[in-house]
């Protein structure tokens, strides 16, 4: 019975986590880890939250590179950011099952707060792309490890992204081209490991149903909200899951 309670309250928690990162990638196109893993890490660990949303994330992300092909502009440099952030998806995830969970969570929190104190202190900092062909390598390899140790690669990518300043359509198939790429051979690691175990994998299964369910939430209010508002609001909640993190991890 009380397996029964704890599975009950794992699957309203990870429902709830992942359709409030529904609603941040049905806004913005991307940043679903953003909400689910941080929150989920605070709950359970670190390894929980990045087994459960590694299935997740490669069926909605391959759907939304197929979906938006045709809007990738730079196919080489999309394709040079996906394969090494893989690689560098590799080594984090070798780091995922060797660290002690502290360790991680303090990660997460770190991570979490460079990206929002970044995102306050520079708005509009933009990057052209001779600098960024030249950087795509070394980028796209500590993106993919910090993705594969803690889940959340956005400090590096989406910043990365976002400064090149890309129209939404281009935007959403490069980024989802590389959670795709750099997601697929994670999955067999976290088996090996036994960090993805069955029930992790259906619950990460299940969750695509919220995340589906509340991305028309998040485009419905991106067009009733003004960007600069909801990106506050996401960057203060943000703040509050990592302080939550920081003060678990300590």
């Amino acid at each position: 019975m009380g397996r029964l309670l704890i599975d009950w309250g794992s699957i309203l928690i990870v429902f709830v986590a992942f359709g409030l990162g529904g609603v941040l990638k049905g806004a913005t196109g991307a940043g679903a880890p953003l909400i689910a893993v941080p929150l989920l890490a605070t709950l359970y660990d670190v390894p929980f939250a990045v087994a459960v949303f590694s299935i997740p994330n490669v069926i909605s992300n391959a759907w939304q590179a197929w979906t938006y092909r045709k809007d990738l502009n730079a196919p080489g440099f999309a394709l040079t950011f996906a394969v090494t952030g893989a690689i560098g998806a590799l080594v984090g995830t070798l780091m995922l099952a060797s660290l002690p969970p502290q360790a991680l969570l303090l990660a997460v929190a770190l991570v979490v707060f460079a990206y929002v104190a970044f995102r306050f202190s520079r708005p509009s900092w933009q990057l052209s792309w001779p600098v960024a062909r030249r950087i795509v390598v070394p980028v796209g390899i500590v993106s993919g490890g910090l993705y594969g140790a803690t889940g959340v690669s956005a400090p590096v990518s989406l910043t990365f992204l976002n400064a090149l300043r890309l129209n939404r359509p281009n935007f959403v198939a490069t980024i989802s081209l590389f959670f795709f790429l750099m997601a697929i051979p994670q999955l067999p690691m976290l088996f090996a490991y036994e960090i993805l175990t069955p029930w992790r994998a259906l619950l990460g299964a299940g969750a695509l149903i919220p995340i589906l369910l509340f991305m028309p939430v998040g485009a419905w209010l991106a067009k009733r909200i003004s960007p600069e508002k909801f990106d506050r609001a996401i960057l203060v909640l943000l703040t509050l899951l990592a302080c939550k993190i920081l003060f678990d991890a300590l």
